[in-house]
């Protein structure tokens, strides 16, 4: 007779700005533990084999798909989500309030990631042109089809970071 076992190790990270510790089955999704263990409910569950973007976290500033990436591996990392972004006082970060302003945001499940990327594009303080914002955002699926009010938000706010006028269309 076959015998299961089943494995946990602990995790210790830094979840928006705190350091915390979990210990979690070696086989749970960073999504899982995010959603279950610390209600980060930003991290959606879309389609969980990496492909629509609904999960999108901050790794290191990087974003990923938090569905295809184990809890283990985010040992010693600094993750972010959408509820990092928020102000002491509970403000919108300029790119969120920016997707308000532009109405980027219809139904909302797949706006946290997006604007998770949209915030690894930002803190590039590169200059994109549309094509190239378009190539960075495409990893995210939006049943809504809210992409140009999304990448004029994106557009938008990194011309403010920079400091410099929105190009007229």
């Amino acid at each position: 007779m076959e015998k299961h076992v089943i494995q946990y190790e602990t995790v210790r990270f830094n979840l928006n700005g705190k350091d915390v510790e979990r210990t979690v089955d070696v086989r749970a999704s960073l999504t899982d533990m995010l959603r279950n263990d610390f209600r980060m409910t930003s991290v959606k569950k879309g389609c969980e084999v990496g492909e629509c973007g609904a999960c999108n976290v901050l790794i290191d500033g990087e974003a990923f798909n938090s569905c295809i990436y184990l809890a283990v591996w985010a040992n010693g990392k600094h993750i972010r989500t959408l509820e990092g972004l928020l102000g002491p006082n509970g403000e919108l970060s300029d790119i969120q309030q920016a997707f308000v302003d532009e109405a980027a945001i219809q139904c909302g499940f797949c706006t946290p990631g997006f604007i998770l990327t949209a915030v690894e594009i930002l803190e590039s303080g590169k200059e994109y042109t549309d094509d190239e914002l378009r190539k960075l955002l495409s990893g995210h699926l939006c049943r809504c089809t809210g992409y140009e009010n999304i990448l004029r938000a994106v557009k938008k706010t990194m011309y403010r970071r920079l400091g410099k006028p929105m190009p007229e269309q």
